[in-house]
């Protein structure tokens, strides 16, 4: 992992290995406007939602998620994975694995692809049961669904997935 060409993956047991043992984990929920944040425990427990950054040019996304990293001790991310329902991919999981890969490089940390099909549905789901506002679930939308990303790697990594 030191040779600064990171380590991007949809397999949660490789990426599971790459990772040191525990450490906070960084996920994203990649939108065409938007990047929604997650951030987890070092014990890998519990996802909790953070800041929706506007997307800009990957340079600019980097700067601000390289600072995220260095605040929480990032030792790895989890970056949603936009598959079809019948679980191809199209353009948008085409971009998000380029991403991953430019993300993994220039933060030399490992990648994993995770899933992402039902994240939105699920953060929506779970905003309304909080009788949170229309205008609030909009806003909060994508750190929600980054939050449900991360929870489902972190569940797998920990053995609690399967």
């Amino acid at each position: 992992m030191g040779d600064g060409t990171g380590l991007v993956s949809d397999n949660a047991l490789d990426y599971g290995d790459a990772l040191p043992d525990g450490g906070a984990l960084l996920g994203l929920d990649l939108g065409t406007k938007t990047i929604g944040v997650a951030t987890c425990d070092a014990g890998w427990r519990y996802a909790t939602a953070g800041k929706t950054l506007p997307r800009s040019k990957f340079s600019k996304d980097c700067g601000a998620l390289r600072k995220l990293v260095a605040e929480r001790s990032i030792a790895g991310v989890v970056i949603g994975l936009p598959r079809n329902m019948d679980g191809s991919e199209g353009p948008r999981a085409q971009a998000s694995r380029a991403y991953a890969r430019n993300l993994a490089e220039a933060l030399n940390l490992p990648v994993l692809l995770w899933d992402e099909r039902w994240s939105s549905a699920s953060a929506e789901a779970a905003m309304i049961g909080q009788d949170m506002s229309r205008a609030k679930r909009a806003a909060r939308i994508d750190s929600h669904a980054a939050a449900v990303i991360l929870q489902g790697a972190i569940d797998t990594l920990s053995g609690g997935g399967f």
